[in-house]
């Protein structure tokens, strides 16, 4: 029978103790010869897991001063899922208004993006972006109500994903986005102030937690009138 690498079981034990809260965002760790003596492999066993988990975006090794948790709310880590930017290469400073969340059961569509059975809810709701003013992208999102329980009944509106992955425990992984150009239907033309058939980029993107799970599915229309859409190749 096929067995995981020990430094990758290290890493998974390692992983669930920031998720369940044990290593705060912000805190040092123990080093990596403590850590070894603790799970009884060796520095080198230790040093490749520590290096899968700064790979991963969990953890940052400052010379001279330790390893620290990375707080996933940072903007630095959240700029990783904020693809839109100015003429100047920036990400856009931007307003969020976001609409009531909402528990419905799952559809087709939501199956399949979100990885989910019939018998699984959803939540729903519906956000708009704004930058100075003017609304540029509108967003219906989706996502698993087992990954957040009870959010629908504590609050009107719900924050961004990396906040509320924070909230809930959930460490976020890889992102997985189709790009496509389409024309901009009546609701969508309304809502962006703009005529109805204009060209706008459709984003159609899940974010995955660590463990593989869909956290969040999100559909959005984007129109940039002086700005690009970055795609970063690492």
């Amino acid at each position: 029978m096929f067995k995981r690498a020990l430094y990758l079981q290290v890493r998974d034990v390692l992983v669930e103790r920031i998720a369940a809260g044990a290593w705060k965002p912000g805190a040092a760790i123990p080093n990596e010869v403590e850590l070894a003596r603790e799970f009884g492999v060796s520095p080198g066993t230790m040093r490749k897991a520590l290096d899968l988990m700064e790979a991963m975006r969990l953890l940052t090794r400052r010379q001279g001063r330790g390893t620290f948790v990375n707080d996933p709310s940072s903007a630095e880590l959240t700029a990783r899922f904020s693809n839109v930017r100015n003429p100047d290469g920036a990400s856009i400073v931007e307003e969020v208004k976001t609409g009531e969340v909402a528990e419905w059961a799952v559809s087709d569509v939501e199956c399949l993006r979100l990885h989910l059975s019939k018998d699984d809810r959803v939540y729903r709701l519906s956000r708009k972006r704004l930058h100075q003013g003017r609304a540029y992208m509108i967003e219906d999102v989706s996502m698993p109500v087992a990954l957040f329980p009870g959010l629908a009944g504590e609050q009107s509106s719900s924050p961004g994903l990396t906040e509320l992955a924070g909230q809930y425990g959930v460490l976020l992984g890889k992102a997985e986005e189709r790009v496509s150009v389409k024309d901009a239907p009546l609701g969508v033309a309304e809502a962006l102030g703009i005529a109805l058939g204009s060209p706008v980029l459709v984003l159609d993107r899940v974010v995955f937690a660590l463990d593989g799970r869909p956290a969040e599915w999100r559909m959005g229309w984007c129109h940039i009138s002086d700005g690009h859409y970055l795609a970063e190749m690492k």
